[in-house]
């Protein structure tokens, strides 16, 4: 099992990494970030993006989705990848786990594979 910063630096390796968050979707706060702050803010990027889990959480339990989880959630920009993964571990409910890539650099399968390697091996 791998700590927050250790994870976090693994998410980094991926190809086309620019920044990594885990971030608690109670309350929008980044519990750790890694990355290039210059190219994105990524306490903004936590903040927004937990409204956009809460939404997708809201709409699953309205269509009565209640055996299905989110494996990612993938917002495909211009030039980048956003890349979101609710924790499904008992220990990571009410998380998740954002990363941006740039596009041209990133292999979205691979960089999916990774995240889902990252997360079952994530000890919060």
């Amino acid at each position: 099992m791998a700590n927050l910063e250790t994870s976090l630096k693994e998410a980094m390796t991926i190809d086309g990494a620019i920044g990594v968050a885990l971030v608690d979707y109670g309350s929008g706060m980044a519990l750790g970030t890694l990355g290039d702050n210059t190219e994105l803010d990524l306490n903004v990027a936590a903040a927004g993006n937990t409204d956009l889990v809460r939404a997708k959480m809201r709409t699953m339990e309205m269509l009565n989705l209640h055996d299905n989880e989110i494996d990612d959630i993938l917002i495909s920009l211009t030039t980048q990848y956003h890349l979101i993964r609710p924790l499904t571990t008992q220990s990571g409910r009410g998380l998740f786990l954002y990363l941006a890539l740039h596009r041209n650099r990133a292999n979205l399968a691979m960089a999916r594979h990774q995240l889902r390697r990252i997360e079952v091996g994530l000890e919060v």
